[in-house]
């Protein structure tokens, strides 16, 4: 273990403030758990694992998106939104009689919270509905937005989700004012309650001053993992600068890492700056102190509504968001070249705001050049540019992308509709996941392409069990490498998997996590059946079938006859298809499951199983049933015995839990993270663990997870409920299977 310090845990610890007697806990959540937390803080929190609970859910488990959405009229949904734009309303009217820039940001703002580290934020829920984010000062008057959209949503009610219709709404908001779009893709299921377990940040404020995420706060490139955004509360970077204090070169740094947190290069984060400020304007048109609360803390006559200002009229020219006042071009709701014209082309100056907020102005600069009031006929207002597209024009790589975007339109929008199609995508997953006619054909690197599999015939599937089983490799070496070539999977962004077996590829295959040395030695014995059949057979199936295989012989060594089911139709990668810096956050550097750590971590090894287990899709109890299974079955990193509480390794039996709970022994500690466990009367040391290991003896809910499984009458039951997620995991990445 080397003791290079990692991220912080990625999911929060809440705390709870002291009530007055209420029995509901205040805070990040009320339930039972979390008043546990605030007597208890350094109890293990298994929230995380409860995140999507299927209880919150009104469309129930019979419910299924994708049949749904291909009853959708698309093309009317689509008309539907077009119309929208253009249909001011008295309670909240259109910059310019269109809503163009205020869908666009809206869709912008739910698809800019993904970040590559974990996959997690993003468009892909419809999490902006929800807490914290639809409180975010990033996001105020978003809201609005999504009530505009509710009649639409009413209208085609459980044919279209929310999450799609955001993403949807931005497109053809673009749409609308002239740009051609690459795509849209369908196929996002909406969350019903917040997801209270992401790490957002430590800070306790909303855009709080310091630079806590940064251990020197001039190295900006060592911003904290997972996240991407540089302030509690924003979608990436301070629109005024960094810390609010304005300096192009230095905002340029702060694009830099926090775009390429979202998967974006520099030609695409300039694309994405530029065509986002094409359109619609900032507000900030009075004094901010009259803004009221954010959605989460407005009085309950708001109705959900946030942010109501009590200047003048209250939106309209009066209208505060940003505090930046006015609009990057000269016509804010025509899709053209107009933002760079202005940008290049123009010498700027810092001015403040009437809401005091720092933006730039040209120094000079015609009437005609001029954009018109949005709401005040007749009156033209100065453009303005943020520090973030300053650094377009003042950071060198910057500046010469967007010399080529000034001098070639077409240029310029293509690369736009592509990063704009990659942003709002991203975390939906593969093209296996898309829905509807508008899914464009081309495959596209970010996508993680993977071809058609072929489904094989039972005779097929015997013969090859047959020669795995000759080919002399060890059960748990079967099994811990279709485990590795499974785990990378991510149900935050749908990433990783079996399927594909990138395993066999840079970089995984040099990953120290998937144990190079063993990892070859199984697939060159798989790669050499693979040629000896006669048939067409891919190796992702071949790896999962051969840990069926080394799964099935070790049940059977427990003497019940439980079947462990195969599905076939796994298609492999090829290194072409593989952007191999893409995969880099997938990496292994700690699973649980295999009693693995590669450094120390400013939490503890149970913690970070937590988000390894809710990154998988698995609930509490999977997790407890997995790791007593893939304990006895000698499936360790490097070989180690920690936590094999048995003396028939590699037999699938209930051992763990047996061993675990039998007070005849008891526990003492040899390190930081390892054990002895020790008979009460000899002394003997009998077995080893690790934290991973003992916190299923030592959490309550872990533990009566645990005391369940060491029931006599339950050996059989955990065979069974062990070989149901080991399938889970194997199939986590089979959305045809879905």
């Amino acid at each position: 273990m080397t003791t290079e310090k990692q991220g912080k845990c990625p999911f929060p610890h809440h705390e709870q403030p002291k009530t007055s007697g209420c029995p509901v806990a205040h805070g990040a959540s009320t339930s039972t758990e979390q008043s546990v937390m605030a007597f208890w803080p350094n109890s293990l929190n298994l929230d995380i694992l409860h995140q999507h609970d299927t209880k919150t859910n009104p469309l129930g488990e019979a419910f299924n998106y994708a049949e749904e959405f291909k009853k959708l009229d698309l093309e009317a949904l689509k008309n539907d939104l077009k119309a929208l734009m253009t249909d001011s309303q008295e309670w909240w009217p259109a910059d310019w009689g269109h809503y163009g820039g205020l869908m666009v940001r809206m869709a912008w703002h739910a698809a800019g919270s993904y970040r590559t580290t974990d996959g997690r934020g993003g468009a892909g829920t419809g999490n902006q509905r929800f807490a914290p984010l639809n409180s975010w000062p990033d996001n105020a008057n978003l809201d609005k937005a999504r009530r505009l959209l509710f009649p639409i949503k009413k209208k085609y009610g459980n044919k279209i989700s929310w999450a799609d219709l955001i993403i949807l709404a931005g497109n053809m908001a673009y749409e609308s004012m002239g740009l051609k779009t690459f795509g849209f893709a369908g196929g996002r299921e909406d969350i019903w309650h917040p997801e209270k377990d992401i790490y957002w940040g430590e800070e306790k404020e909303w855009l709080e001053a310091g630079d806590k995420r940064y251990e020197d706060s001039e190295e900006r490139e060592k911003l904290e993992n997972p996240l991407a955004a540089v302030q509690m509360g924003l979608i990436y970077v301070n629109p005024e600068g960094v810390g609010g204090k304005p300096d192009p070169l230095k905002t340029a740094q702060d694009m830099r890492v926090t775009f390429a947190r979202m998967a974006m290069n520099d030609e695409e984060t300039v694309a994405l700056t530029a065509g986002g400020h094409t359109i619609g304007k900032c507000h900030g048109n009075g004094d901010a102190s009259l803004v009221g609360a954010d959605p989460e803390s407005a009085s309950i006559e708001e109705q959900g509504f946030g942010w109501m200002n009590s200047q003048g009229k209250g939106h309209s020219e009066d209208t505060i968001t940003s505090g930046i006042e006015g609009a990057w071009t000269t016509e804010p709701t025509k899709w053209d070249n107009g933002y760079f014209k202005l940008l290049m082309n123009h010498d700027w100056w810092l001015q403040k705001s009437p809401a005091g907020a720092w933006q730039w102005e040209p120094m000079h600069i015609e009437e005609k050049d001029m954009p018109l009031d949005a709401h005040i006929p007749g009156v033209r207002r100065k453009p303005i540019m943020t520090d973030a597209d300053m650094a377009l024009k003042i950071d060198p790589e910057y500046n010469k992308i967007s010399q080529r975007f000034a001098e070639d339109q077409a240029y310029f929008s293509e690369v736009f509709a592509r990063a704009w199609f990659k942003l709002t995508h991203r975390d939906l997953g593969p093209k296996a996941r898309y829905l509807g006619a508008d899914v464009p054909s081309e495959d596209l690197i970010w996508q993680d392409p993977i071809p058609a599999g072929v489904t094989l015939t039972d005779e097929q599937v015997a013969e090859l069990k047959a020669k795995i089983n000759a080919s002399g490799i060890a059960n748990n070496e079967l099994i811990a490498t279709a485990w590795d070539s499974a785990r990378t999977f991510r149900g935050s962004d749908y990433r990783g998997g079996a399927n594909g077996a990138r395993i066999a590829l840079v970089p995984q295959k040099e990953w120290a996590g998937n144990e190079p040395a063993r990892l070859s030695k199984v697939l060159d014995a798989l790669n050499a059946i693979k040629q000896a059949v006669n048939f067409e057979v891919s190796l992702a199936d071949l790896i999962v079938l051969a840990g069926t295989v080394g799964l099935e012989n070790s049940v059977k060594q427990s003497g019940f006859a439980v079947e462990v089911p195969f599905d076939s139709g796994r298609g492999d990668a090829t290194q072409e298809m593989t952007d191999v810096d893409s995969f880099a956050p997938l990496e292994p550097i700690h699973d649980g499951f295999r009693n693995y750590v590669k450094a120390d971590f400013v939490v503890q090894p149970e913690e970070l199983l937590l988000d390894k287990a809710q990154l998988l899709g698995l609930t509490a109890v999977e997790m407890t049933v997995l790791i007593g299974g893939m304990r006895v079955l000698d499936t360790n990193f490097g070989g180690s015995k920690a936590g094999v509480f048995t003396d028939k390794a590699g037999v699938l039996s209930n051992d763990f839990f047996v061993n675990l709970t039998d007070m005849a022994n008891k526990w003492q500690p040899t390190g930081k993270n390892s054990y002895d466990i020790v008979d009460r009367k000899s002394g003997e040391t009998k077995f080893t663990a690790t934290r991973v290991d003992l916190v299923f003896g030592s959490n309550s809910v872990l533990r009566s997870y645990a005391e369940f499984y060491a029931q006599d009458d339950n050996k059989e039951r955990f065979i069974r409920d062990f070989v149901k997620v080991w399938t889970k995991v194997m199939n986590n990445d089979r959305f045809d299977l879905k």
